[in-house]
């Protein structure tokens, strides 16, 4: 058993019958202790006020002259923000009917901080107590964003945006992507800084440092292991049981359906299926393709019925990998509920 990611604030979350999480009000503290709306020296007595009574009771009504009256006008701004958020999550059935009507709308309207914690929380409960390390490891792509290195030898290499530039600008020698490009493949098997098969359960130690690095070339197990958790990703918002098998390259004739994983991928395989014409750049830029099955044919539109969604994940300008997670959940072929 292992409690990886112990500050998601997943654990101060409730199951229901159906699996699904339900909102407590531990869990709504946690954001009162986030540093956008915790209190500082400088708080005024509106805002302590305000904060002490929230922390008392996180659901409690707040009218808007108690924000007015709070000094600080990036506080009132904050405050109003999370408010906002808060009547949503608690109209809402579970977390997971809140993150679906997220996007549904006109436009997504709470922070990308918030929405990247939500996917962190989700994989956390998708992948339970007993995962595999490197299914942990890729779940990391659903809520963060991954530097992407393509070394001499083809090999590409994903470590974490945030860490690679935070160790950029303090100018250590110990950045992972110049600890990658330094070495032979055979010294990279070895290196703690690199995940892999063989040293796995070294994740579990480090698990919120974010700071192993994996290879996402086809053929290499830290894909399948993402196919396993899109796979996983998929059945509990959906209840759609799909089979996702990595791809060099998509060779149909009949390819009558795509998903793009991020706005690189999604781009690039717009212009493909369309055969419009795509710099070799732009190629250069795909990570890895992928084919889906529906294993309950019932549940896909009868035009669709037998034929394979091939998906991809890319690079963008910036050589950054964003997943959007909720493009596989939305831009399926699904039959339409009667």
């Amino acid at each position: 058993m292992t409690n990886f990611w112990p500050h998601s604030a997943y654990k101060t979350l409730d199951v229901g019958s159906d699996n699904q999480l339900l909102l407590t009000d531990d869990f709504l503290r946690t954001y009162l202790l986030r540093p956008e709306l915790n209190l500082v020296p400088e708080s005024c007595d509106a805002e302590r006020s305000l904060h002490q009574r929230l922390m008392a009771d996180p659901r409690v009504v707040i009218a808007e002259a108690e924000i007015a009256a709070m000094l600080d006008a990036d506080i009132q701004a904050n405050y109003q923000v999370w408010l906002r958020y808060r009547a949503k999550l608690l109209a809402a059935s579970s977390l997971e009917n809140f993150y679906m009507s997220l996007f549904k709308g006109d436009g997504v309207d709470v922070p990308p901080l918030f929405i990247s914690g939500l996917a962190q929380i989700f994989i956390r409960h998708i992948l339970g107590e007993d995962c595999h390390p490197l299914d942990a490891r890729m779940g990391e792509l659903f809520f963060r964003t991954q530097k992407i290195s393509v070394l001499d030898e083809g090999v590409v290499m994903g470590a974490d945006d945030e860490v690679v530039a935070r160790n950029a600008q303090a100018g250590e020698t110990g950045n992972i992507m110049d600890l990658l490009k330094g070495k032979s493949m055979a010294m990279r098997s070895i290196d703690l800084d690199v995940l892999h098969e063989e040293n796995a359960e070294l994740y579990w130690d480090k698990n919120e440092d974010y700071d192993f690095a994996v290879q996402l070339n086809f053929g290499q197990p830290p894909i399948n292991h993402f196919c396993r958790v899109l796979e996983k990703w998929v059945s509990h918002f959906l209840g759609i049981e799909v089979r996702i098998t990595p791809m060099q390259q998509i060779t149909d004739p009949k390819w009558s359906w795509h998903v793009g994983l991020d706005a690189t991928a999604t781009d690039i395989l717009n212009k493909l299926y369309n055969k419009e014409p795509v710099d070799a750049d732009d190629l250069e830029k795909i990570i890895c393709l992928f084919r889906l099955d529906f294993i309950d044919e019932a549940a896909v539109s009868s035009a669709q019925a037998g034929k394979p969604v091939y998906m991809g994940i890319a690079m963008n300008d910036e050589k950054q990998l964003k997943l959007k997670p909720q493009n596989l959940l939305f831009n399926l072929p699904l039959a339409k509920a009667s």
